[in-house]
């Protein structure tokens, strides 16, 4: 990974949109099966949507069910960072992005092999650049 992105909060209310700004700086979520990468199969590397690092690859996304998109690995084990989560009365995995501490979704152990693993995140979260 390279070198960590830092911007003031006005830097990113700037650069972001308003549902980004929410969701990547201020932990929100979007609403199920609303998001524009939830069901899409197109081949490419999803990339942090606040920084443009890159996150995920298209082969190791898949249908989950849940409305999110949904990953069973990320492209790197240095990428994409873990905290403990205990909002809203759970205690969940969430997950950022590693350079600019993005929030992008949350991580559960119920996901497909080889990990069985499922990154649960947010579209508005990610940018895809296409293969």
């Amino acid at each position: 990974m390279t070198n960590k992105v830092t911007k003031t909060e006005k830097e990113w209310r700037e650069d972001l949109s308003a549902d980004e700004y929410a969701v990547l700086r201020e932990q929100g979520t979007e609403r199920a099966f609303t998001g524009r990468y939830w069901d899409t199969k197109i081949a490419g590397t999803y990339s942090c949507a606040g920084c443009g690092e890159p996150l995920f690859r298209s082969e190791t996304k898949y249908d989950s069910g849940s409305g999110w998109p949904s990953f069973y690995e990320p492209m790197s084990d240095d990428g994409v960072a873990e905290t403990s989560d205990v909002t809203h009365g759970m205690v969940r995995t969430e997950v950022h992005c590693a350079k600019c501490d993005s929030h992008l979704g949350h991580v559960f152990p119920d996901g497909p092999q080889p990990t069985g693993l499922r990154y649960c995140i947010n579209s508005l979260s990610l940018k895809l650049d296409e293969d």
